[in-house]
């Protein structure tokens, strides 16, 4: 009986002083992890715990978080979302911080459909009017603005990949799914296939801002790239690399995460020199989409990693040698495999079917 009245009266004392309310947490936890709002101002409620005295950070202006410190190790915030004025999807973190220890919720917000598309644009490039894009948002397939390319392996570059028109064997190598346009590279028999897509073909552009969001394809053998070459160019009278090569985002998947910029003329080709020549490792380019732009104009090229000055070639005023860039170029998407640059140490066919991602393409002009 002594032993009985014991252990009721030590329970009696536990919830006397608080036993029962939670556990001081030994980290930072949180109800939620990732939110995702439509493009509307929205808010969502996450509920702390936390060691001890926390504070809560907003990485970006459009999302804010109440309170933004508290004395209690388990409190709830509320997290609010601005309306979002673009065309393009966002993403901001929350982080809740606490005795050293953090917590992060990472918030997406959807793109504003009926925005300009121009308006990101607008920020860093104001005299540029979006003249023809592709934010492939109808169909199942590229449509007719867009050219496959058909020719067996070994064509260029001694690249293992057959090209088809569209797909092979009843599977496609190109297909757009969820606003997307998939670019897949597969091995079938004997034969590895995929896709290179041409816009403006016929036509090209000269001059203006060229814009693509990316994500790039895993895999040793890989060989991805969006960039630019003459349309109606007579190779006989003006061949390769004279007629000039604009090479906005190349990745070889042997190197991954590792983006170059590269321009291609009589004087400068495949030489590695800063003028002709940049490459930048973005580590979640295989992971995440990220932004491959070019500034063409007159007077030079710069080309772009999510707005960041990756390289810039100028006309040196040398003519046709350094400068064939004066007349329409298109637009190339394609996925090589293998190859001088991608199989340059050997392709891993474990990796395939492999794809490269596309969220959409812009073309700007003044």
């Amino acid at each position: 009986m002594t032993k009985i009245l014991s252990i009721i009266l030590a329970a009696l004392v536990l919830v006397a002083c608080g036993g029962g309310d939670d556990p001081q947490p030994q980290g930072v936890t949180l109800s939620v992890t990732d939110i995702h709002f439509s493009k509307a101002a929205d808010q969502r409620e996450v509920r702390v715990n936390a060691p001890g005295e926390w504070t809560a950070t907003s990485d970006a202006a459009w999302v804010r978080v109440t309170p933004a410190q508290s004395q209690q190790h388990s409190a709830k915030i509320l997290i609010t979302a601005e309306a979002n004025p673009y065309n393009s999807m966002r993403q901001a973190h929350v982080t809740i911080s606490s005795q050293g220890l953090q917590g992060v919720v990472t918030v997406e917000q959807a793109a504003n459909e009926s925005a300009r598309l121009t308006d990101s644009l607008q920020c860093y490039l104001p005299d540029y009017d979006l003249v023809w894009h592709d934010e492939f948002d109808h169909g199942t397939v590229p449509g007719d603005e867009w050219v496959h390319e058909v020719w067996p392996p070994g064509r260029v570059n001694n690249e293992l990949q057959a090209y088809v028109n569209g797909e092979h064997n009843g599977r496609r190598v190109s297909q757009i799914v969820d606003g997307k346009l998939l670019i897949t590279a597969f091995k079938d028999g004997d034969g590895i296939y995929s896709a290179r897509l041409y816009a403006g073909y016929d036509m090209g552009w000269q001059y203006g801002y060229f814009e693509a969001k990316i994500k790039l394809p895993k895999g040793k053998g890989t060989w991805p790239a969006f960039w630019m070459m003459p349309a109606n160019n007579d190779y006989n009278a003006n061949p390769w690399p004279d007629c000039g090569e604009i090479d906005i985002m190349e990745e070889v998947g042997v190197v991954p995460g590792e983006v170059s910029s590269t321009i291609h003329c009589r004087r400068y080709n495949n030489g590695g020199t800063r003028i002709e020549h940049a490459a930048r490792k973005v580590a979640t380019a295989e992971i995440d989409f990220h932004i491959y732009s070019l500034e063409w104009t007159p007077d030079h090229m710069t080309f772009y990693v999510d707005h960041n000055e990756l390289l810039t070639y100028r006309n040196d005023g040398g003519g046709v040698d350094t400068w064939p860039f004066d007349k329409p170029f298109y637009l190339i998407l394609n996925l090589a495999w293998g190859g001088d640059w991608g199989g340059m140490r050997g392709v891993d066919e474990s990796a395939l079917p492999t794809t490269m991602a596309v969220e959409y393409v812009r073309v700007y002009q003044k």
